[in-house]
C-alpha cells in the first residue's frame, strides 16, 4: 500500500513540474524583445544637441543606444534648392539597419519631401510608417527653445515606425503639423497613441 501511494505521489509531482516549465515556455514565447532605438547623427549636427535630444527619447524609452556621426551619401543632397531629400535619407538608414531595431537620422540641414503636386516640399521630419528609419531636422525650428521642438518632431517620427498615424488630439505628439511647427502646443503621446506603443513592446518609464 505504501508503495502504491509513493508511486501516485510521484507521479502528481512530475506532472506538477512538466505543468510549470510549460508555463515558463509560453511565457518566454509571448515575451517580445523590446526595439533599440539607434540615433544616427549626421556629421552637421552640434554634438551637445545629440545629448540632449537622447536623454529627452530615454525619458520615454530608456532601450536607445547612440551611433557615431557619419556624413550625407551624396544621392541625399537635392542640389537645385540646396536642401537633403528625406525619403532618399530613410532609405540608406533603412538599408543600415537590422530586425529589431530604428533608426533616427538627426541633422541641422534642411531637408524636403515629394507633398502632393509639390516636388520638393521643405519638412522638419519624415518617417516609413511602420518602418525601421526615419529622420528629423532642427532647421526650420524655433532659436529660443530649439531642443525641446527638435526632441518632438523626433519622437513624432518615432512614433511613425511603429505604425501610428497621425492624431487629432491637439496636445500629443502624434499631431500632423500640416506644413507648420506647432510643437510647442503639444505636450505628450495620448492615451490612445500611448496605449498602441505599450503593445508594440514600448517600455516607457511612466504611463
Amino acid at each position: 500500500m505504501k508503495n502504491y501511494n509513493l508511486f501516485y505521489v510521484t507521479i502528481i509531482l512530475f506532472l506538477m513540474l512538466s505543468c510549470s516549465e510549460k508555463k515558463n515556455v509560453v511565457n518566454e514565447k509571448e515575451e517580445k524583445p523590446a526595439v533599440t532605438i539607434l540615433i544616427q547623427p549626421f556629421k552637421d549636427i552640434n554634438q551637445e544637441t545629440v545629448v540632449k535630444i537622447t536623454e529627452e527619447i530615454k525619458n520615454v524609452y530608456p532601450n536607445v543606444k547612440v551611433l557615431d556621426a557619419i556624413n550625407f551619401p551624396e544621392n541625399t543632397y537635392y542640389k537645385e534648392r540646396k536642401r537633403y531629400r528625406a525619403d532618399s535619407i530613410i532609405k540608406f538608414l533603412n538599408n543600415k539597419t537590422k530586425e529589431g531595431f530604428v533608426t533616427i537620422g538627426l541633422t541641422a540641414k534642411d531637408i524636403s519631401a515629394t507633398r502632393g503636386t509639390i516636388k520638393d516640399f521643405g519638412i522638419m521630419g519624415l518617417g516609413y510608417r511602420p518602418g525601421k528609419a526615419c529622420v528629423a531636422s532642427n532647421f526650420r525650428l524655433n532659436k529660443e527653445n530649439r531642443d525641446e521642438q527638435f526632441y518632438k518632431i523626433a519622437i513624432h517620427e518615432l512614433g511613425h515606425t511603429q505604425g501610428l498615424p497621425h492624431c487629432p488630439e491637439k496636445m500629443c505628439f502624434m499631431r500632423d503639423a500640416e506644413g507648420k511647427n506647432l510643437t510647442n502646443e503639444e505636450t505628450d503621446f495620448c492615451k490612445k497613441c500611448k496605449t498602441f506603443l505599450i503593445n508594440k513592446n514600448w517600455k516607457f518609464n511612466s504611463i
